[in-house]
């Protein structure tokens, strides 16, 4: 592939001297001999890999070039190298602070100039490989919201009628047998809907669309809705869940969000412990940070070994795989993007003597920013 040059100098001796020293490259050279003509056809004309540009010049010098075209959003990537005849450390300074991305004193060595402008080339090359490859990530992460999108869209009307089945039968005169198999029902239609809702928001976060709807609201009151939500499958496992929390605190947070990350916590909690147990929901201030909340998930079950993690917050990770329990890997993922999506963070440590802490650490206030990643 050939590199285009373009060398802007208005004494077009010194544009025979590089095209000279440079034949062997390969190199396409145009010569232009003044800063507003080298304006002018850089707006007309596919840009150059690279512009070597002289300094003292009548009409605009080439300082005034370098500053502008660093300014512009369509030439701020293009390599400048300066050649000057000025060799005094202040000149070469406010060279480098007009934005050049390298200089070279006149009279020009042709060893110094190849390597200098190899040098650039190459930067340059890997900063448009750098540009496409970041172009095709954001369309792989745009795709991936789509299809999310698309996904949870199509659940949702098998995922409605399964719930108004579930509705409808325990309107009618059910054995208590077959009472608790519709609630098995609907819990495991709650449990599926949850999780592509949080396909979905995981999806936009990565392609960095996800809007917090923030709003106050009381967490205290939040996380008992969450509790009576899964008592009925905790006493299934004879797990007791408690809360420890004050009568009241207001957080400003997506709540809705929020409540589901708590909910994935607290579901995990209740999968991995053990009967005759008990999960609790602890929320309390972070004595070591101000205008934080803490929120602890305890259980006492196996716990979490120490070189996992890490990893079980990855997405489709699932640490150690425990026989007889779906481990999906998007739960903890899921909480840990919608946490740092708060401004917070989301850890695990052990629960002596035995079981697992996950604890959030949240913002009592947080902006109603979009977030990026």
């Amino acid at each position: 592939m050939s590199h285009s040059l373009l060398v802007v100098d208005d004494d077009p001796a010194n544009f025979y001297v590089i095209e000279a020293l440079l034949f062997t490259e390969g190199y396409e050279l145009t010569a232009l001999e003044s800063g507003r003509e080298t304006l002018e056809w850089l707006d007309r004309h596919p840009l150059p890999d690279l512009i070597l540009l002289d300094v003292m010049m009548p009409d605009m010098n080439g300082i005034e070039v370098c500053q502008y075209l660093k300014r512009q959003e369509k030439t701020q990537n293009i390599p400048i190298l300066i050649v000057t005849a000025l060799d005094a450390k202040e000149d070469m300074a406010a060279c480098l602070e007009a934005g050049a991305d390298d200089f070279l004193s006149k009279p020009v060595n042709g060893v110094e100039l190849k390597a200098r402008v190899r040098s650039l080339l190459r930067i340059k090359e890997q900063q448009d490989a750098l540009k496409i490859a970041l172009e095709n990530q954001a369309a792989i992460a745009q795709l991936r919201e789509d299809m999310a999108s698309m996904i949870v869209h199509d659940f949702r009307n098998p995922l409605h009628s399964i719930l108004v089945g579930c509705e409808l039968l325990k309107k009618t005169d059910l054995q208590p047998r077959q009472l608790r198999q519709v609630s098995n029902i609907d819990i495991a239609h709650k449990r599926l809907l949850n999780m592509t809702d949080d396909l979905l928001v995981m999806s936009k976060f990565e392609a960095g669309h996800l809007q917090l709807n923030i709003e106050g609201f009381d967490i205290c009151t939040l996380a008992r809705e969450i509790i009576v939500s899964w008592e009925p499958l905790a006493q299934r496992k004879t797990i007791q869940l408690d809360l420890d929390a004050p009568q009241s605190g207001t957080v400003n947070a997506d709540a809705n969000l929020l409540h589901r990350a708590i909910d994935n916590l607290l579901s995990n909690a209740i999968k991995f412990s053990f009967s005759e147990t008990t999960v609790t929901v602890r929320i309390e201030a972070d004595e070591s940070t101000p205008d934080r909340v803490k929120i602890c998930v305890i259980d006492c079950g196996m716990g979490v070994e120490e070189d996992v993690r890490q990893q079980i917050f990855q997405k489709y990770n699932i640490g150690t795989s425990i026989q007889g329990v779906c481990q999906l890997g998007l739960g903890l993922a899921f909480c840990k993007m919608v946490i740092e999506a708060h401004g917070g963070e989301l850890s695990v440590s052990d629960n002596s003597p035995q079981g697992a802490i996950f604890t959030i650490a949240l913002p009592v206030a947080v902006s109603a920013l979009p977030v990026s990643v």
